[in-house]
């Protein structure tokens, strides 16, 4: 029995060191050096809806939605032509498919990756092929800032996802991870959009997209509950990457009307409130909706609040000099919430738009000494497994 015993403590040990050498394994990255938090500044303000068509109607879109695959690592039941009829019925005009670790070919080349304990997630849209690499525990804002750059090379946009449903986000990581321009709202368990806020706080600027990320279609809870609102010429693929990348949409939190009962949910969904128009005129900024809301926030740096219209379906607000930037907030009587994309500052004799090219570079010497450091512990417990086996 005692020999029985040491036999089982051996194999847990070794089972143990087998997960300490994957994740210290795939720890491996590039140290980088953060340029400082500079916030967004000049004497032009960019419009996120200076091509708004106010005579077209907005397309509703959903972009990160899983089906089955192949395999037995499913986490979805329903096929994706299942998934986008049961999407449809609400109104969706738009459906991309985004599986893990797997392009969809049937109708936007996209997928989500990011298999790690953290769930540190990202959608690639425009992928050429997948990045199979992933850190198992991205701790690191170095490691997180890899990721984007591996992802963004092979892609055309790369999404942030729910950052408030990923452990060991932290509001300083968001002070200065780059290279993402959109950015996964409202998503999970929070109402609250402060990790975007941080981030447009010190000077990156992203879009704002809301999504289901579903995985239950025929759950009531889980489905038609977070949408996007674009202005596109069509549903192909080179369509909605314009305008995404435009910033012409906006994005919605939905309650789950009829509480279980479908035929009101479906029939809910077909008159939402909306946004009828919105831009800027000068320095204000306006909104006008299809009906009132209780309230119509605004939202500027650090995430400051400030009620500027009750009750009502317009509201203005002039961006002040110490706003950076400001973004829309519309809250209605039923448990709907608007979601508009950030108005941001920017000197339009140097820069098209907020938008900045990543300004990280790689410390050498840093990266060295912290990838011989893996190598090392790497080492320790290689040794330690071998010297525990000939006891």
């Amino acid at each position: 029995m005692r020999r029985i015993v040491k036999i089982l403590g051996k194999c847990t040990a070794t089972i143990v060191a087998v997960v300490l050498l994957a994740i210290v394994g795939t720890s491996v990255t590039a140290i980088y050096d953060f340029a400082p938090i500079k916030p967004f500044a000049g004497n032009d303000i960019f419009n996120p809806y200076r091509n708004l068509d106010t005579s077209k109607r907005w397309q509703r879109a959903s972009f990160h939605n899983h089906c089955r695959v192949e395999g037995i690592l499913n986490e979805c039941e329903y096929s994706a032509d299942t998934v986008r009829e049961r999407l449809e019925r609400f109104g969706t005009n738009i459906v991309t498919i985004s599986n893990h670790n797997e392009i969809s070919e049937e109708d936007a080349p996209l997928y989500e990756h990011g298999y790690n304990l953290l769930k540190f997630h990202k959608l690639v849209f425009g992928a050429e092929r997948v990045i199979r690499f992933d850190h198992l525990l991205p701790i690191f804002l170095s490691q997180r800032q890899m990721q984007i750059d591996l992802l963004l090379a092979t892609g055309d946009i790369v999404q942030f996802n729910h950052p408030l449903r990923t452990p060991l986000t932290t509001l300083r990581q968001m002070q200065y991870l780059e290279g993402y321009r959109l950015m996964e709202l409202d998503s999970g368990r929070s109402t609250e959009n402060g990790y975007w806020d941080e981030a447009l706080s010190s000077g990156h600027y992203s879009f704002g997209v809301a999504n289901d990320d579903l995985h239950d279609p025929d759950n009531t809870r889980k489905i038609a509950r977070r949408c996007n609102f674009i202005q596109t010429k069509s549903s192909d693929y080179k369509d909605i990457i314009e305008a995404l990348n435009s910033g012409c949409y906006y994005s919605m939190r939905l309650p789950d009307y009829g509480d279980g009962d479908w035929a009101i949910k479906v029939e809910r969904n077909k008159s939402l409130p909306a946004i009828k128009n919105i831009g800027m005129e000068g320095t204000t900024l306006f909104i006008r909706l299809s009906e009132a809301a209780d309230s119509i926030v605004i939202t500027s740096d650090q995430g400051r609040r400030q009620i500027v219209a009750i009750d009502a379906d317009t509201a203005r607000y002039d961006l002040r000099a110490e706003d950076s930037y400001a973004r829309f907030t519309a809250y209605f009587a039923d448990g709907e919430v608007i979601y508009s994309n950030p108005f941001a500052r920017y000197d339009a004799t140097t820069e098209d738009s907020p938008f900045r090219e990543p300004s990280h570079r790689a410390n050498i010497v840093l990266t060295i000494l912290f990838n011989l450091l893996l190598a090392v512990v790497a080492y320790a417990i290689i040794h330690l497994t071998i010297l525990l086996w000939k006891r």
